[in-house]
């Protein structure tokens, strides 16, 4: 009975009301759709992460400009201590490719057999390089989904050939596979930063730059593997600036800068929600001073401080209510509609929609006790003459 009558009263002021409600939704659709984009990236970033491998870990140089110089004796010994299952060459150079519908920058990068194990990488279409590719340095490619898409507008183009800009010569490779690998949705996302790649046998890489070492090792960790595996790796390699990253260390690194950022955006979202509780405070000291006359009625007639108090309180809490549940079910709606959109799977929790819900109704009922106090300590008679 209490809000029903709340409920008419906020009617009479329509646009006013409106307008409050408006600036309530705004702010907690910011904060609902704040904490929704960073619970999905932080599901997309944990997904790309676990496909490309988390007991995973890359050895490589420390300085980024200077390439390692590893080889067959670094593996044998990588593949001999304990936690590590297999290891893998890896050698990378930036490149071009030439298709008859576009050209494109590119990273190509130089593997073997293992690679679907270890660095998990998935065809599509065709198969993947093959003891056979390396022993006879084939001239022979697999490329990801990206570039098939952006050069044949379709992602199966196997037989096709494309030249690759390697060693300072284009050569030109037939496309046994098309793959698709863990970057894809980042890839996606952050176009133009990631780049394409496209995937050779090693040792051809080897003969066409030159080079009888490796740039990088891909080592995949066993189910015995602990902490310090990646700081037994560097020890056992040492005397030589490498490294060695484990995957599941950058997931972690990410997750809390994605923290972080959610954290100090929210709480930029949330000065929003507090500006638009002072607009309740004022919308509500409006109708005290509209409704003087009545507020002494009611008290001459019977009504106590604690009735007329109510009666304000529940207004204000009304108008946050309404509010804030429109912006987060626009939020909802947004957030359903753009990961549609994106292609991505949609990381509900309630809890997520509803915290700005109860975090407006506080600010709600906070700033609406001094009008609510204002209209309960008035005197009857001095209202009556208003």
């Amino acid at each position: 009975m209490l809000f029903k009558k709340s409920a008419v009263n906020i009617l009479r002021s329509k646009t006013r009301s409106l307008l409050t409600m408006t600036g309530i939704a705004v702010g907690s659709f910011a904060v609902a759709l704040i904490s929704q984009i960073s619970a999905t990236g932080a599901a997309q970033v944990t997904d790309i992460l676990e496909n490309m491998g988390i007991n995973t870990v890359l050895v490589q140089s420390r300085q980024a400009s200077v390439a390692a110089h590893l080889d067959d004796g670094d593996i044998m010994t990588l593949t001999t201590l304990g936690g590590v299952n297999k290891a893998m060459p890896l050698m990378s150079a930036n490149a071009r490719a030439e298709l008859p519908q576009k050209s494109l920058p590119c990273l190509v990068w130089g593997i073997n057999g293992e690679a679907r194990e270890i660095i998990s990488l998935n065809p599509l279409h065709g198969r993947l390089i093959d003891t056979r590719d390396i022993s006879d340095n084939s001239l022979v490619c697999v490329i990801d989904e990206e570039i098939a898409r952006k050069t044949y507008g379709r992602s199966n183009i196997v037989g096709k050939k494309v030249n690759l800009l390697i060693g300072g010569e284009y050569r030109e490779f037939e496309i046994i596979g098309v793959a698709s690998s863990g970057l894809s949705v980042l890839r996606s996302a952050l176009s133009g930063i990631i780049p394409d790649f496209a995937y050779v046998p090693f040792s051809t890489m080897q003969e066409l730059t030159g080079r009888d070492v490796y740039d990088k090792i891909a080592v995949l960790l066993g189910e015995d593997a602990d902490g310090s595996v990646t700081e037994r790796i560097e020890s056992k390699l040492g005397g030589r600036e490498l490294t060695a990253s484990n995957l599941l260390q950058q997931k972690n690194q990410l997750r809390n800068l994605t923290e972080t950022v959610t954290f100090a955006l929210s709480i930029i979202a949330g000065i929003s929600l507090f500006v638009a509780g002072l607009t309740v405070m004022t919308t509500m000291l409006v109708s005290v001073n509209e409704r003087t006359r009545e507020i002494g009625i009611k008290k001459s007639v019977g009504a106590g401080n604690f009735d007329i108090m109510k009666e304000f309180l529940s207004e204000s809490t009304l108008l946050s209510f309404f509010g804030s549940t429109a912006g987060c079910t626009l939020a909802l709606a947004v957030s359903l509609v753009g990961c549609g959109i994106l292609g991505i799977g949609f990381n509900f929790s309630l809890w997520r929609f509803l915290s700005p819900v109860l975090f407006s109704l506080a600010l709600g009922t906070l700033f609406g006790v001094y009008p609510a106090l204002k209209a309960a300590n008035m005197e009857p008679i001095e209202a009556l003459r208003m």
